[in-house]
C-alpha cells in the first residue's frame, strides 16, 4: 500500500457515519407508510409520536435488511442486539429521544474495498445499527417562521459507521459510492441522495505524520458526491490554516454551503455521554437465529464482489475491469448480453467500459435508458473486428451510426449493422496487394521517419501507421500494416 498523500505537511484522516434508508413499505415501529412526498405531517401515527400508551414493535423487514447488509460486507451478524434511547431534543424529534442501538448493534465489523484508480483500498467497518428517522424543520424564510414535518419521524435507518481509514477527499468518495453500489445492489436502500435516503457525515480531522489523532470535526448530511468532495477539500484546508495560525480545533458539527463551497459550524460536537443513553424499556432484545440468517442468505442476489470474482476466474479479466464491469447490477446485466453474441471477454469489457460507457457520460443516461444501443447490437460489432470485416476505427463510426438510428425498428441487428458497413464504407481493406502498395508509398514519402526507427525511435513506427491509415481512409487492417512495416523496415 502506498504512503498516504501529505497536504502542506499535514495526513488527513477521514471517517464515515452513513445513514441508509431501508426499502420497507412502513416505519421501523409502526405501520405508517414511508413513501417520499407526502403533505406533510399525513404519515405520522400515533406510535411515532409516541403518544401516551403506544407502544412500538419491530418490523422485521428492517431486521432482514440489515442482516442482508451484514452478509454482503462479510460482517459479524449479532445473535441478540439491544435497543436504546438516545435523548436529545430538537422540534423535530417528536418523543425527546431517538431510538437507537448503542452498545451492541446487530451488525459488527466487516469491510468495504474498492479502487482509487488502478490501487485497490479497503476501508474497515466499526458497526451498522438500526434506528428510526427523526422529522424535519421547513424554514420559510418568507413569512419568518419555521414548521415541522414528522412524515420522516420513524422511518427505518442503517447507520453504517467506517474506521478513520481514509486519507483523501477523493478516497472519502470512491467510499461512498462503493457504499452506494452495495446497498441498492442488494435492494435494501434506493440510493437516492436527492430525497434524503443515503446521507454521508463525513468526520475530518489533520495530523503531523506519527502524532496521534487530530480534533474532529463532522460534516452533516453530505446528499451528492461532488458536494462531498469539496466540502472535505474545504475543511481540510480550513483545518490546516487554523493550526498554522495557532488556533486550536474544536470539536463541531458543520454543515457544507454549496453556494460559497464553505464549511461553516453548526453547534458544539455531542459526545455519547451527552445522549444519555439508555436501554429501551418498550422494547425486547433483538434475537436473530442462525436459521434466519442461513435464509436470508440463501435469497440473496449474486452479490458484486463474487460477481467480480467470477469474471476474472471464468472469463480472465483484470480485478480492475471486474470491478468496473460490477459498478451496477444493470452494467454487470449488459456485459454478460455482449459477451454471449460475441464471446470475447476482453473486447465485450473494453467496448462496455469504454465506448458504451463514454456514450452514457456524454449524454447523461444511466446503462438501462432506452436510448443506449442494444447489447447484442455491440456484441454484434465486436463480432465483426474479430472476424476482420471490420478495423477498430470502423468499429467506432459503426456504434456511432447505431447511436443515432436506436429507434429504428431493427429486426436483424447483423444485417442491419452490415447495412451500416456498406453505405458508409467501414468494410477493412484485407488485400495484402493493395496495403502493400500504399505502404511502399506512404515510406518512399517518410524517409525521415524510417531513419528515427532504424536509429531506435519507436514512436517513428507509429507516425507511419498513421500515415497509411490515413492513406488507406481508416479501412487498413492494422495488425497487416505494422507486420509489413516491421518487415519492410527489417
Amino acid at each position: 500500500m502506498s504512503a498516504p498523500k501529505l497536504v502542506q505537511g499535514y495526513e488527513v484522516v477521514i471517517g464515515f457515519e452513513t445513514h441508509a434508508q431501508l426499502s420497507t413499505q412502513s416505519k421501523i415501529f409502526s405501520r405508517a407508510a414511508t413513501a417520499f412526498g407526502a403533505e406533510p405531517n399525513t404519515q405520522a401515527c400515533a406510535v411515532d409520536l409516541a403518544l401516551p400508551g403506544t407502544l412500538p414493535v419491530m418490523n422485521k423487514g428492517a431486521v432482514e435488511r440489515a442482516i442482508q447488509f451484514g452478509l454482503a460486507i462479510g460482517s459479524h451478524i449479532a445473535p441478540r442486539s439491544i435497543f436504546a434511547r438516545k435523548n436529545y431534543f430538537y422540534p423535530d424529534l417528536p418523543k425527546g429521544y431517538q431510538i437507537s442501538q448503542f452498545e451492541i448493534p446487530v451488525v459488527q465489523g466487516g469491510e468495504v474495498s474498492f479502487f482509487l484508480g488502478d490501487e485497490k483500498k479497503t476501508v474497515r467497518l466499526v458497526r451498522a445499527h438500526l434506528e428510526e428517522d427523526a422529522g424535519k424543520s421547513l424554514h420559510e424564510d418568507f413569512i419568518g417562521q419555521t414548521g415541522i414535518d414528522l412524515n420522516r419521524a420513524g422511518t427505518p435507518l442503517l447507520e453504517i459507521v467506517t474506521e478513520p481509514d481514509m486519507r483523501s477527499g477523493e478516497e472519502a468518495v470512491a467510499y461512498a459510492k462503493e457504499l452506494h453500489k452495495i446497498v441498492t445492489w442488494i435492494g435494501i436502500c434506493d440510493g437516492n441522495m436527492q430525497e434524503g435516503s443515503f446521507r454521508c457525515d463525513a468526520n475530518v480531522s489533520v495530523r503531523k505524520p506519527g502524532q496521534p489523532l487530530g480534533t474532529r470535526r463532522e460534516i452533516k448530511n453530505l446528499n451528492s458526491f461532488k458536494f462531498m468532495q469539496q466540502a472535505i477539500d474545504f475543511e481540510v484546508r480550513w483545518q490546516i490554516e487554523q493550526i498554522e495560525d495557532g488556533h486550536a480545533i474544536q470539536q463541531a458539527t458543520v454543515l457544507f454551503n454549496p453556494d460559497t463551497g464553505e464549511t461553516r459550524a453548526m453547534r458544539s460536537k455531542e459526545d455519547a455521554a451527552d445522549y444519555r443513553y439508555f436501554p429501551d424499556p418498550d422494547l425486547p432484545p433483538l434475537v436473530i437465529a442462525p436459521e434466519w440468517i442461513e435464509r436470508v442468505r440463501s435469497e440473496m442476489t449474486e452479490l458484486p464482489r463474487v460477481m467480480a470474482a467470477r469474471f476474472v476466474a471464468d472469463y480472465g479479466l483484470s480485478e480492475y475491469d471486474a470491478n468496473g464491469l460490477t459498478q451496477s447490477k444493470a452494467l454487470a446485466r449488459y456485459f454478460e448480453s455482449v459477451f454471449a453474441t460475441c464471446g470475447l471477454p476482453k473486447l465485450a469489457a473494453n467496448w462496455v467500459l469504454g465506448e458504451v460507457s463514454a456514450f452514457i457520460n456524454k449524454n447523461d443516461l444511466v446503462i438501462d435508458d432506452v436510448e443506449v444501443p442494444n447489447p447484442i447490437a455491440v456484441g454484434e460489432i465486436i463480432k465483426k473486428i474479430a472476424g476482420g470485416e471490420i478495423n477498430g476505427n470502423g468499429a467506432k463510426t459503426a456504434f456511432q451510426e447505431l447511436c443515432l438510428r436506436l429507434h429504428k425498428d431493427i429486426a436483424d441487428l447483423a444485417t442491419f449493422l452490415d447495412q451500416i458497413i456498406q453505405e458508409r464504407g467501414l468494410k477493412q481493406m484485407n488485400d495484402a496487394g493493395a496495403l502493400e502498395t500504399i505502404v511502399d508509398a506512404v515510406l518512399a514519402a517518410n524517409p525521415k521517419n524510417i531513419e528515427q526507427y532504424k536509429a531506435g525511435n519507436s514512436k517513428a513506427l507509429n507516425a507511419l501507421v498513421g500515415q497509411i491509415m490515413k492513406a488507406s481512409q481508416g479501412k487498413a487492417n492494422p495488425s497487416q500494416v505494422n507486420e509489413l512495416l516491421r518487415a519492410k523496415l527489417g
